[in-house]
Parts: C-alpha cells; structure tokens; sequence
C-alpha cells in the first residue's frame, strides 16, 4: 500500500475505505470486509452516523490499532471552541479508539468563528487526540485563511475529486503549500461507469473503470476513499497496485474535466 507523509509527520495510505450512507449492520460487515481485504485507512464523519458501527467492526479484526489510519470529521454547526474539543472526545468513545490519525472540520462555515475553531483543534492536536488535522470541502480562499491563523496546521484538504472534477488549481495550492489531498467521490458516484473514455481504456488494458480511476488518483499522490459494500467491489477497488499505469490512460484521464461537481448541500461555500 503506497503512503504519503502529511505535515504532522504521519502517513496516510493512498487507498482508503469511505463509509459514508453506511450505517448499522450493514457498516461493520463492509469495513471488516474491508480490513480482511487489506485496507488500513477508514474514513468516517460525526454525521454519517456510524462511529459505533465501526467500532464493532474494529473490535472484531484482527488488525492492530497501530496499523490504521482513521479520519473523521466534526460538522459545520459544532465549530465552537467548546463542541470541537467536547466531539473529539466523543468520537474517540464512540469509535473506542485512544487516538484518532486526522480529524477534519467536514465543511467551512463562514458564520463560525474560524480562529477559535483552529485554535481548538490545535489543541486537540497537540494533546495527542488528533495526531493530524485538516479540513474538508475548503476551497483556495478558505484555506488562505486557515494559512493566515494556523500556518503549520492543516495537513489534509478532502474535496471532491474525479475524472470530471479535476481541481487541478486546487491541488497545485495545496501541494505548493505542503496540504496533502483525498478525493471523496472518486468515481464521481457512478460517472466513470458511463464515461466512453474510461472504458474504452480499460478494455483496452484489462483493468475496469474504477481501477483505472482510482489509480490515476494516486498516481498523483493523492488519497482516494471510495465507498463499496460487497465483497467483489471492495476487492476491485482495492487492486490497483502491482501493475503500471499506462502514461496514454493518464493522458486522457487527464483532459476529462468539465468541472462536473456532483456535491453542492447549498452552503453557498463554493462562492468564496
């Protein structure tokens, strides 16, 4: 599994396992599916509802708690100094875990009061809590300001990110400022299936679409979550390594944005 070293000094696998919709049942068997398969990274959220359903699937793996990467995230209206240390407690009981490997404010809110909010995260941080933090859905101007506060500790930037939505702006400000990325959505919930490029290309190297997507995610070094819950999908997502991408596939995979952004909850955050 190939790992990128984050600005806090950990490392987070490329390839990791989203959970989002995932609830219940349904969530513990997926991520033990998941972990039986070789996944290491898991990433969840306050707002998906299933912390204790993956602790249950943790419980049961036999994989040490040192092996993995876990993320989570606090919700837009929890950004008080106050809620972000009192939910990064909590999410640590619910997912009974001692320590969570990133912890992301899931939305900007432009009605928070973002230098308290940072400061509370670093102390998060720095109490061993959160060994990274980060953000998710900040666009440049966003993480300018997290910059302008805090300007050693944003460490991951999650956006949505695939073939139709290359955030090649994005992505360059953030590399030019040591923020790694992970792409949620990376099959742009479905839109690589469909895409004639995509399979055309993956008929012709023998992969499917998801590998081929997926692959060329990391080949950027950036960390790619997709979502899956049978057994068949979670393996084929995760063989994507062990084989080269041909340069033609990236390419191509390459000239395929028309900024088809699958994600807008009508936050109005993307204006800014």
């Amino acid at each position: 599994m190939k790992s990128i070293k984050l600005k806090a000094g950990n490392e987070i696998p490329l390839l990791g396992f989203g959970t989002w919709r995932l609830k219940g049942k349904e969530a513990t068997e997926s991520v033990k599916k998941a972990l039986d398969t070789g996944y290491r990274h898991i990433d969840t959220a306050d707002a998906y509802e299933n912390h204790r359903d993956i602790a249950d699937a943790l419980k049961e793996s036999s994989v040490n708690r040192e092996e993995l990467f876990i993320t989570s995230k606090i919700w837009r209206d929890r950004l008080s100094y106050d809620n972000i240390k009192n939910d990064a407690e909590r999410f640590l009981n619910e997912l009974e875990i001692g320590y969570l490997d990133l912890l992301l404010i899931h939305w900007p809110n432009k009605n928070s009061n973002f230098k308290e909010s940072l400061k509370a995260l670093k102390e998060v941080q720095e109490s061993g809590i959160a060994r990274a933090i980060g953000v998710s859905n900040f666009t440049i101007n966003h993480l300018k300001d997290a910059l302008e506060y805090e300007p050693e500790l944003i460490s991951l930037n999650q956006v949505e990110f695939h073939p139709t939505l290359y955030q090649k702006e994005l992505l360059d400000f953030c590399r030019e400022n040591n923020i790694a990325l992970t792409a949620y959505s990376p099959l742009g919930r479905g839109e690589v299936f469909k895409n004639k490029v995509i399979q055309e290309l993956a008929d012709k190297y023998g992969k499917t679409p998801a590998q081929l997507s997926l692959r060329w995610l990391v080949e950027k070094d950036i960390a790619a979550i997709p979502k899956a819950s049978s057994s068949p999908h979670i393996k084929e997502n995760y063989d994507i390594f062990g084989w080269e991408m041909p340069d033609e596939a990236v390419e191509k995979i390459d000239q395929l944005n028309n900024n088809n952004r699958i994600i807008d909850p009508g936050f109005g955050e993307f204006d800014y």
